[in-house]
């Protein structure tokens, strides 16, 4: 696989999106799809189209605009955030109204969620740490720093993770399964370290969130609320959708240790500079703190036939999805 020496530029191709959805959603009408029908229409037949590369940088490049590329993301998920509530307080809670929503949470799972994963990884308290922290706010998730710092790296690929899926089992029984035990999962890990009960920082994300919620009920309205929890429901839909990805099927064998044969990796350049490095997650999971600038391809590692954008539509169809991977399971 040939090496490609980037910058930073081809990820402003992941602010597409959000333009798109606010803009949709400012005009109104059926215009309110349009976030929707380019990540999930449009966005697979690119992805499909896409060439594979891993990525070299220049040495002693600037990480200024990498991290620039992160506060953007973040302006982008509230600014998305307040043209859905604009337009659920204008129009009601109609059908174009849910399509907003949707394409909100598109923009919600990648500019909020996968950009909060990338700032939950930098120093506690920090700057770009702390924006994380805000980003899981506007997707009802406040639990997810702790759940996968401190368990999903730790127990990835193993039965302790509620995560990982393993060989067989279908999307939507995941995320059945793994939305509860991974909050409760969190609520442990610090019930262990003694911050029990009412000292549980879980506990205080949540009542933060309840608090979130009855602002925009009392202060918007509950067309506002019912669309802003849709929006929230399915960016938590597409993180789960990415952990199942990821993680099909890997078993690390009893004894043993994970290692890069553990996580699914694609090379598709549309999924690699729209989703901020993702797909490179064998590499992720070898240094947690690496920022996404210095992820690389892992030679051997397991391969996705696709991009994350066409493996959406298989995996929504389990039988497909099984079909397809379960004899690519190393």
């Amino acid at each position: 696989m040939e090496e490609r020496v980037e910058s930073w530029l081809p990820h402003l191709l992941g602010f597409i999106l959000p333009i798109i959805t606010i803009t949709g959603i400012y005009l109104g009408g059926w215009w309110s799809a349009s976030g929707l029908l380019w990540a999930l229409g449009i966005g697979p037949i690119i992805d499909l189209l896409s060439p594979e590369g891993i990525p070299t940088r220049k040495d002693n490049f600037s990480t200024i605009p990498w991290n620039m590329l992160l506060v953007g993301h973040s302006v982008a998920a509230i600014a998305a955030i307040s043209v859905l509530m604009f337009r659920a307080q204008l129009d009601g809670l109609v059908m174009t109204t849910i399509a907003a929503a949707i394409s909100v949470g598109l923009v919600s799972g990648v500019s909020g969620i996968i950009n909060a994963h990338e700032q939950g990884h930098r120093k506690k308290g920090s700057l770009i740490w702390r924006m994380g922290r805000i980003n899981l706010l506007w997707v009802m998730y406040m639990h997810f720093t702790t759940e996968h710092n401190h368990g999903h790296h730790r127990h990835y690929a193993t039965e302790l993770d509620p995560a990982s899926s393993p060989k067989g089992r279908g999307l939507w029984t995941q995320i059945a399964r793994t939305v509860p035990l991974q909050f409760m999962s969190a609520w442990k890990t610090h019930s262990d370290k003694g911050r029990t009960v009412l000292k549980n920082p879980i506990l205080h994300g949540l009542l933060i969130q309840i608090s979130f919620v009855s602002a925009i009920w009392f202060g918007l309205g509950v067309d506002a609320m019912l669309a802003f929890l849709l929006s929230a429901g399915f960016a938590i839909v597409l993180l789960e959708f990415v952990n199942y990805v990821q993680h099909y099927g890997l078993r690390v064998k009893e004894g043993g240790k994970a290692t890069m044969m553990h996580s699914w990796e694609s090379r598709k350049l549309w999924s690699r500079w729209t989703l901020m490095e993702l797909p490179l997650h064998p590499a992720h999971h070898l240094k947690a703190s690496e920022p996404m600038w210095g992820l690389r391809g892992q030679s051997g590692s397991p391969q996705l036939p696709h991009g994350y954008y066409v493996c959406f539509w298989l995996v929504v169809i389990p039988p497909l999805w099984k079909a397809i991977m379960d004899k690519r399971i190393p």
